[in-house]
């Protein structure tokens, strides 16, 4: 089912399928900015990643002595939703833990999307709580993706990033889509600025620790932008296609990194930056995304 919440600005559809954004439109120029999903390079929309960021190797990892089967970015994505809560500018949707949840991932829990509308600012809140009686492991984070470009009379390499502040970001290094466990140094423009290019990603993913917490996607000469905030994520990566000129780029604050390329079953806690919820604990991570 989908879902409408709007204010004088912004109306922004969401599917109960995945929690997952279906429209992001500005009211006074009708610019859509969220990508709709196009197959030819993506099918989806802006996944929602829960309870592990990118890949196992070989699709297991262990627990408690018992092997375990997920697919890439975990289930969150494609379960069905409920509304827990809904009004015009603010819309709450819940996971709970059950027998299919069980079977990929031993812990009950329930996670909440929280979509909130403030001006020209859409708030995601990432919620889990742990219901169960011991520690809980786990990573969040966004795959929202973005039309690029945003007007017309405008291309793909128009475009850059510009982060918040000067910063020094390393690159996570990846063995294809797995992590290397090395970083290294990727400067900057000005140690502020990344232009983007469709090449860029022809190596896949590009992900980056010590960044500003805040990046803007903006053009050398149009008006539009996406100003997105994740001060509290760890990680943001940009994604496109590889080897296409896909109009598109997905910004994706993540808490998490895909496996360490390793062979072998690897237990949950010693998957990359994993997150541990201690019984009946709470968890919250908020990041923004302003349309200009």
């Amino acid at each position: 089912m989908i879902y409408i919440l709007e204010n004088d600005l912004l109306k922004v559809k969401v599917s109960s399928m995945g929690a997952e954004l279906q429209s992001i439109r500005r009211k006074d120029t009708d610019t859509e900015y969220l990508w709709q999903g196009n197959p030819e390079f993506w099918s989806r929309r802006a996944v929602n990643i829960f309870p592990i960021c990118g890949r196992l190797v070989d699709g297991k990892y262990s627990y408690d002595g018992k092997v375990y089967e997920m697919g890439c970015h975990g289930f969150a994505g494609t379960a069905e939703w409920t509304v827990v809560h809904q009004k015009g500018n603010a819309l709450t949707l819940q996971l709970q833990a059950d027998d299919i949840t069980l079977a990929q991932y031993p812990f009950r829990f329930a996670m909440e999307i929280a979509y909130t509308l403030t001006d020209d600012t859409l708030s995601v809140s990432l919620i889990v709580h742990n219901l169960d009686d011991k520690t809980m492991y786990f990573a969040v984070g966004g795959h929202p993706g973005f039309n690029v470009p945003l007007e017309e009379g405008q291309s793909f390499d128009d475009y850059y990033l510009e982060f918040d502040e000067p910063c020094h970001p390393q690159l996570v290094v990846l063995n294809g889509v797995f992590y290397s466990g090395n970083t290294t140094p990727y400067p900057l423009k000005e140690d502020k600025y990344l232009p983007l290019y469709h090449s860029l990603f022809d190596n896949e993913a590009l992900f980056f620790a010590n960044t500003a917490g805040g990046v803007t996607l903006r053009s050398k000469n149009g008006q539009r932008q996406i100003h997105m905030t994740y001060p509290d994520m760890k990680y943001v990566g940009l994604w496109q296609k590889e080897h296409t000129e896909a109009p598109m780029v997905s910004i994706e604050p993540w808490s998490g990194l895909p496996s360490l390329d390793i062979p072998g079953v690897v237990a949950l806690q010693d998957k990359p930056e994993m997150t541990a919820l201690d019984p009946q604990e709470t968890y919250r991570n908020t990041y923004t995304m302003t349309f200009a």
